[in-house]
């Protein structure tokens, strides 16, 4: 199964999913505003792809924070506290696939390829 992991009015989760839709994938959806951020995969994710990559530091939320909270997550595990507290600092959508390859964001041609 696809699990898509997002907040549902962030528009590339929106493209993400209608995508998915649309090629026929049956996909579950984690929405990290009701659910929270699953502490327990935040540390495969940051494995598999890389704090730096999880880390969205061109968002809204990123800007809004304090000098200091964002001076905390210049390593993993200052990254991966900050994400735990504030899961719009996850750059969105992270999708685990079947294989058990872990993804960031939406590229409509990787995904294809993938698949």
């Amino acid at each position: 199964m696809i699990t898509v992991y997002g907040i549902p009015n962030c528009d590339t989760v929106k493209k993400a999913r209608a995508w998915l839709a649309d090629q026929g994938l049956a996909h579950e959806f984690h929405d990290f505003k009701k659910l929270g951020v699953p502490a327990q995969r935040l540390p495969a994710w940051e494995s598999a792809v890389g704090w730096q990559k999880l880390l969205n530091r061109q968002g809204t939320t990123w800007r809004k924070l304090d000098a200091a909270l964002q001076a905390g997550a210049t390593d993993a595990a200052g990254a991966l506290s900050l994400m735990q507290a504030h899961a719009s600092v996850i750059k969105r959508p992270v999708v685990e696939w079947p294989d058990g390859q872990v993804s960031v964001g939406f590229d409509a041609a990787a995904w294809a390829a993938r698949l």
